[in-house]
């Protein structure tokens, strides 16, 4: 009986160390071309995040590649009370990541990571991650993404081990 209960205790506790398993590293894309990847980006949906507490929608994201290699964001969004609330900050790349993976500084010294864990060939869409997972951001050229697009991009993110329950879908006129 001991023995028994010895081996279900091992069992279960072994069960839930792979129900806890660490997923494995995150990869990004092979490569960004910076100079594509500028422009207009719509927020399709995220995880939420802190700064974004009162974004209700009509969420963007626009890129300026600059000269020097680094990239200027402009962050916008609209809030509950109809204002536009943005946020401007500036990308660096992350030397040896072929421009896939960026630190963004939104107040120096403060930097986040900002890796391009997915991306449309033709640059439609955008999928952009953190290391830790804590926070996702579906992005695409247009207000809307067409659901067969959404798809692959969604697929991505899962392929990255991101679990996508708390997954906001940004609303966009």
């Amino acid at each position: 009986m001991r023995r028994t209960a010895t081996f279900l205790l091992a069992l279960a506790a072994s069960m839930a160390g792979i129900a806890h398993a660490a997923p494995p590293a995150m990869q990004t894309v092979e490569s960004v071309d910076l100079k594509r990847y500028a422009g207009m980006w719509y927020e399709i949906a995220n995880f939420p995040m802190f700064f974004q507490r009162n974004c209700v929608g009509d969420t963007t994201a626009e890129y300026t590649a600059h000269a020097d290699g680094t990239v200027g964001v402009n962050n916008r969004c609209r809030t509950k009370d109809g204002d536009i609330d943005s946020a401007s900050g500036t990308a660096t790349v992350v030397p040896g990541s072929n421009n896939a993976k960026l630190e963004v500084s939104f107040a120096k010294p403060f930097k986040g990571d900002y890796w391009v864990i997915g991306l449309d060939p033709e640059y439609r869409w955008s999928v952009v991650g953190t290391p830790d997972r804590k926070y996702l951001w579906i992005l695409s050229r247009s207000p809307q993404l067409p659901k067969e697009e959404l798809d692959k991009a969604l697929a991505s993110a899962k392929a990255q081990g991101y679990e996508l329950d708390e997954l906001r879908y940004t609303p966009q006129k």
